[in-house]
């Protein structure tokens, strides 16, 4: 198994189970998150943990699943679908793992702008409640 199948199976276990420790042993210390909602980049490890325990919370609540794998070399897009408050969301993962099956880049968009904003409204108060704990 190559370190990016290693590291995108772990990403498969903790997309929708929030580990924070666990998955901060899977981001690069400069790794990079790109949000549909927030117009900069998120930079470093601690942000991009924020951002993805704050997603998998989120999105995990909304039977999420995904439904398509495209993988070339290191670069890796995961098509997904969940339903939160009843808006069916559909988005994508693009994520760059470096040579130590670590995540460098992840990218994330997501359709139709109803799923956008509700998104981005469920995940401002994950956040929100992270950084009060």
């Amino acid at each position: 198994m190559t370190p990016t199948q290693q590291g995108l199976a772990e990403w498969h276990t903790l997309a929708t189970a929030p580990d924070p420790e666990r998955l901060a042993r899977l981001v690069a210390q400069d790794a990079v998150f790109h949000s549909p909602v927030v117009h900069t980049p998120q930079e470093g490890r601690a942000l991009v943990v924020s951002y993805l325990s704050a997603a998998a919370a989120t999105l995990g609540q909304g039977e999420f699943r995904y439904v398509r794998e495209l993988v070339d070399g290191q670069n890796v897009m995961l098509e997904f679908t969940c339903v939160l408050d009843g808006i069916q969301v559909n988005g994508v993962d693009i994520i760059r793992f470096d040579e130590a099956g670590m995540i460098a880049d992840f990218k994330v968009m997501i359709r139709p702008i109803k799923a956008v904003n509700k998104v981005w409204e469920m995940m401002a108060a994950e956040l929100e409640k992270a950084s009060a704990s």
